[in-house]
């Protein structure tokens, strides 16, 4: 796993915990809303990822 999906995954954290923290609704929503567009990033890369990776796999099977 990249830094970079591990940034994504804990800004989704924080935002779904500042969420659940906040008494406000609009605050509360527009914290969660945040949350799932970190989350999407970080699902995104680690599908990116994993078909990169099979990829790879398919390659050197060919190869060998």
């Amino acid at each position: 796993m990249s830094a970079t999906i591990e940034f994504y995954l804990a800004q989704a954290e924080k935002c779904t915990d500042e969420a659940a923290a906040s008494s406000l609704v609009q605050v509360r929503e527009r914290n969660l809303r945040a949350a799932a567009a970190w989350q999407g990033m970080a699902d995104k890369l680690i599908h990116t990822e994993n078909l990169r990776a099979e990829k790879e796999r398919l390659i050197a099977a060919a190869k060998g």
